[in-house]
């Protein structure tokens, strides 16, 4: 049995996180901890856990294994960081934190800890994601020259604990970014996943185009980034993601390739389709890609816990999403300088 504390109990936590720790026979959640402290006494009420009134109170509890930090963009970093010294293991939410330094030192942390960390990177698991992999790398689509990849809704104000235009989701102090945070960080994972590749360059633009918050006025962070990514395999593309796509929701992905194109969650019929290059159509059935108004089970908390059941380092480890995180930040610095970012290191 692996005891865990959960650090934010915020929307991510109540709907993925505690749920799915609750439903892993090999869990008890033991403690909790939310700057809301009624929060965190009703939530600890429900699940039989401990309310806890300090992060510091809760990392002292020696019976707890490992924590989800479930908190603000701009506090990841240091809770990660503390809890890890504190000798427990560590699943983060995305993104993994606000610059590339912090990133790096969560990672050194983890290894001179001897303790895990994991990054919330659930786009993994999503099946046709791991499809695509599969027909990439074994060759069935041949080689990847072009692709597109987009992430857009509405915008997370429905979406958090505390939904409307006071969302902490458009506050930089709290935030640091916006939609390339939020979602770019995981169709950027996602591509680099199913490619087997990482970005090694990045020509982005990073804009706030029509978000406002509760004071009427542009919310201070992007509520759209639009990067042209070219790959380590020498593939060429665009990442799109958005808070301004006010009607359907888009997690799609396609891949131009020498053998044909690859279509993943472009169609609500078919989550993989391959067009031959001869026009003849093959559908690969995987599942539907989750929304925010269709949540189903991530899979994140499953492969965490048989992580720490096995001692088994996880496949989505901090270090693992460095690549994709200097994607990201190359890409901020890539629209700030108005010109082209290359990413040396992951080269």
């Amino acid at each position: 049995m692996v005891n865990i504390g959960v650090i934010g109990c915020g929307k991510i936590a109540q709907v993925r996180h505690i749920p799915e720790y609750a439903d892993n026979k090999d869990v008890k959640l033991t403690g909790f901890y939310d700057i809301n402290l009624e929060r965190t006494k009703e939530i600890a009420a429900k699940y039989n856990g401990i309310a806890y009134e300090s992060v510091d109170e809760l990392l002292a509890n020696k019976d707890i294994d490992a924590v989800s930090i479930c908190t603000a963009n701009a506090t990841h970093a240091e809770l990660t960081i503390k809890a890890l010294k504190a000798g427990k293991h560590v699943l983060c939410e995305k993104p993994m934190a606000i610059n590339i330094e912090e990133c790096e030192e969560m990672v050194k942390t983890s290894k001179e800890t001897g303790k895990f960390l994991m990054i919330g990177q659930n786009q993994r698991f999503a099946k046709a994601h791991t499809v695509a992999k599969e027909l990439i790398a074994n060759g069935t689509v041949g080689k990847v020259i072009t692709f597109h990849t987009s992430f857009g809704h509405g915008g997370p104000e429905t979406w958090s604990v505390d939904p409307g235009k006071n969302t902490w989701f458009f506050d930089k102090k709290k935030a640091a970014m916006g939609a390339m945070a939020d979602l770019g960080i995981h169709k950027t994972d996602a591509l680099c996943y199913m490619t087997g590749a990482k970005v090694v360059s990045t020509s982005a633009t990073l804009t706030t185009l029509d978000k406002k918050g509760a004071d009427d006025k542009l919310i201070g962070v992007d509520d759209n980034a639009i990067c042209v990514y070219t790959l380590s395999n020498g593939a060429i593309g665009t990442m799109t993601a958005s808070w301004t796509y006010y009607g359907q929701e888009d997690n799609s992905t396609v891949f131009y390739c020498t053998k044909g194109i690859l279509k993943v969650y472009d169609d609500p019929e078919h989550s993989v389709k391959f067009i031959h290059a001869d026009g003849t159509v093959e559908y690969f059935e995987a599942d539907q890609i989750q929304t925010n108004d269709n949540q189903t089970k991530s899979g994140i908390i499953d492969a965490w816990v048989e992580c720490l059941v096995n001692n088994k380092a996880p496949e989505i480890s901090g270090e693992e999403v460095l690549p994709s995180m200097r994607a990201v930040f190359a890409s901020i610095e890539s629209s700030e300088k108005k010109e082209t970012v290359i990413i040396k290191e992951n080269m």
